[in-house]
């Protein structure tokens, strides 16, 4: 079942996100990585706002644990604040 993450960054900006997506080898508004389905990004009044989609909470978990949050740290962006969503459908290639 599809998963869907709300990731608040406090304090973060746009130029460190570029540099985590930088450091994880993806392209801007090329594809995901494995297992993810969708993702954007925002910058709010209190920091950065990210939504993912992915196919399994072990895919997030995998790729949370081996590139968001160590990549997020070297960028200065510390852990990010998660919020969890079952997802009921979704649409899209």
């Amino acid at each position: 079942m599809a998963v869907a993450y709300e990731l608040r960054f406090p304090g973060a900006t746009t130029d460190q996100y570029d540099q985590v997506i930088q450091k994880m080898g993806l392209t801007p508004g090329g594809p995901t990585p494995p297992g993810a389905i969708f993702h954007w990004v925002t910058q709010t009044n209190d920091g950065l706002f990210v939504v993912d989609v992915w196919e399994s909470e072990q895919a997030f978990d995998k790729f949370a644990s081996e590139q968001i949050i160590p990549y997020s740290q070297e960028a200065g962006l510390g852990e990010p604040q998660v919020t969890k969503h079952e997802v009921h459908n979704h649409l899209g290639g």
